[in-house]
């Protein structure tokens, strides 16, 4: 991350709304914020494959799901926040990862600057590829501070995306099962 072009970006930015960098409250502003984006953007010097890449072997066909994966995350057209939760369920193929390694996996994507129907397909994508599982269901739920704070106002409101792959795209009963197991 370039630290001295984020610093400067930010000084012009508070020229541009007619604030003075100079000025005692804002002196740091630019190296805070630099600093800041290093926890905000650090998604991008990161592999989603490295938290799923140590697997076990399990003989389990069942359904495994990790939800209410708390995030937050920074939209690409306002660079306002996005939080929420993140529900991973994938059908192990004979291999299971440790449960942590799903919520990193949330975390590298999350950390970048985005919309939420690209990070809900990245989850899924990554958990396709690295476990090879037979189906993957990945569901965000997440309040845009850009319907909060701007445009149309409205405090609350949640988005809801989702992507399936593999049995999760043609069992509908699958489906329905991860809704109640949602829901329990």
């Amino acid at each position: 991350m370039d630290h001295k072009k984020i610093e400067q970006a930010v000084k012009l930015f508070l020229e541009g709304i007619g604030e003075n960098p100079e000025r005692e409250g804002l002196k740091d502003t630019p190296h805070r914020i630099s600093v800041m984006c290093d926890q905000l953007f650090g998604g991008y010097s990161q592999e989603a494959s490295e938290p799923l890449s140590r697997t076990f072997h399990a003989e389990t066909g069942d359904i495994v799901l990790e939800k209410d994966i708390q995030f937050y995350s920074v939209c690409e057209h306002h660079f306002l926040p996005f939080y929420g939760k993140v529900h991973i369920a994938y059908i192990p193929d004979g291999e299971v990862v440790g449960l942590s390694k799903l919520a990193r996996v949330v975390e590298v994507f999350a950390r970048r600057a985005q919309i939420q129907e690209q990070l809900t397909g990245q989850i899924a994508q990554a958990v396709w590829e690295e476990l090879k599982p037979k189906g993957v269901m990945v569901m965000i739920e997440a309040e845009h501070m850009c319907m909060t704070m701007r445009g149309v106002q409205k405090p609350g409101t949640k988005t809801v995306t989702y992507k399936v792959l593999g049995r999760f795209e043609t069992d509908e009963s699958l489906r329905a099962m991860f809704m109640g197991m949602l829901r329990a």
